[in-house]
């Protein structure tokens, strides 16, 4: 039994609420906080991640501790290896994390951006081995 009640607020953040972030866990990515950390106490954030940078090297084979890990693909597209399996997410798809399964996201469009719900909001994140190689990225072209 809780010592204290779990409090959650009431939150609704805008578009221009939050600021895009470039500090987040990839450099290559930017991060804009949906206010569920705070609106939750913690047990969950919720963010929205974009492509910044084009996938050189991608995230590397890591892991999440978290107990529960959702990525709902908005706009775009982006490569997973999810162990040894080739996973496209494509616009309109979700995805579950498994709690520690072992992934690295290696290629990604210009125009990727994603939803990430994750518990709890401080989740961690470690480097793993990978079980296979992993394909090259698609380099980017210029415009025009």
């Amino acid at each position: 039994m809780l010592d204290k009640p779990v409090v959650s607020l009431f939150s609704h953040v805008k578009p221009g609420d939050t600021p895009w972030r470039s500090d987040g866990l990839r450099d290559f990515f930017l991060y804009r906080d949906l206010g569920m950390a705070d609106a939750t106490g913690g047990r969950v954030i919720a963010q929205l991640v974009k492509a910044n940078m084009p996938p050189e090297a991608g995230t590397g084979w890591h892991r999440h501790i978290a107990e529960w890990h959702m990525v709902l693909m908005t706009k775009g597209w982006a490569k997973f290896m999810y162990e040894d399996r080739e996973t496209l997410v494509e616009a309109g798809d979700c995805v579950h994390q498994r709690p520690g399964i072992v992934h690295y996201l290696y290629d990604y469009s210009p125009d990727m951006e994603y939803l990430e719900v994750v518990s709890p909001a401080d989740f961690g994140t470690a480097d793993a081995e990978g079980p296979c190689a992993v394909p090259a990225p698609t380099p980017w072209t210029r415009a025009g």
